[in-house]
């Protein structure tokens, strides 16, 4: 069964799906920048515990940013979608013959013709409701997105968090049971097989190849990584002349 037919088949977890879109690139977001934030510091050999100061402080504050941006525009959608929804009411109520025209017109290139063309548009503009619904999504391709733009931004803000967590946890563990263990080498490893599970994750919500997801979201964050170590590294033999 291929994944298009598991998401048709399976009304509980289209449910679920609902939201793991804005829980796969929160989490994306979250363990590329945090862990960028990280390499950049031991690229400068900043102590372990600027490095937790300066994870910690992007996590939350970027995570809060890109909730906070989530749930604007998730908003900002429906507000305009509603705005051009009035507006087609208004046109239904008061040019009815020009939105019938528009009717006619859009499913004439749809192939209809004669008089099926017509049962057609007057079934559609025998409720008023229906007949907005298919000026909105035939005239201006526009449909309503039924998700919460509350759970949007929280969604976004807990996965950012949860996910981005991952790259600090074990400067976390050093601060409270001081180890000699390379925590930098074992951070890479733990964000790496986070970015596997948000790339698995993704292609779930995409429905793409899951291998191809999986290494495109590992090699991004590798990266990021990558420039972030190098860029850490050069300003701290340039503004600390090591």
């Amino acid at each position: 069964m291929n994944q298009a037919s598991y998401f048709q088949e399976n009304p509980n977890f289209n449910y679920f799906q609902k939201y793991l879109r804005e829980f796969v690139y929160g989490g994306v977001d979250g363990a590329i920048t945090t862990f960028a934030v990280v390499a950049g510091a031991v690229g400068a050999n900043l102590d372990s515990s600027i490095i937790l100061i300066l994870g910690f402080a992007n996590l939350f504050a970027d995570g809060f940013s890109m909730s906070i941006g989530a749930y604007l525009s998730s908003k900002t959608d429906k507000e305009n979608y509603f705005k051009y929804k009035n507006k087609e009411y208004w046109e239904v109520e008061h040019t009815p013959e020009s939105e019938k025209k528009e009717i006619e017109s859009i499913y004439r290139k749809k192939g209809f013709e004669g008089t099926l063309l017509q049962q057609v548009v007057e079934v559609i503009i025998s409720d008023r409701e229906r007949w907005v619904e298919q000026m909105m999504k035939e005239e201006l391709n526009m449909v309503l997105d039924k998700k919460n733009p509350q759970l949007v931004g929280l969604a976004t803000f807990l996965s950012f968090i949860v996910v981005g967590f991952i790259p600090l946890l074990m400067y976390v563990y050093d601060y409270f049971n001081p180890t000699s263990l390379n925590l930098f080498w074992i951070a890479g490893g733990l964000t790496a097989i986070a970015f596997l599970v948000i790339g698995g994750l993704k292609s779930l919500v995409n429905q793409t190849n899951i291998l191809k997801s999986m290494l495109e979201s590992l090699g991004l964050g590798l990266a990021a990584a990558l420039v972030a170590y190098y860029v850490g590294s050069f300003l701290e033999a340039v503004l600390l002349g090591s």
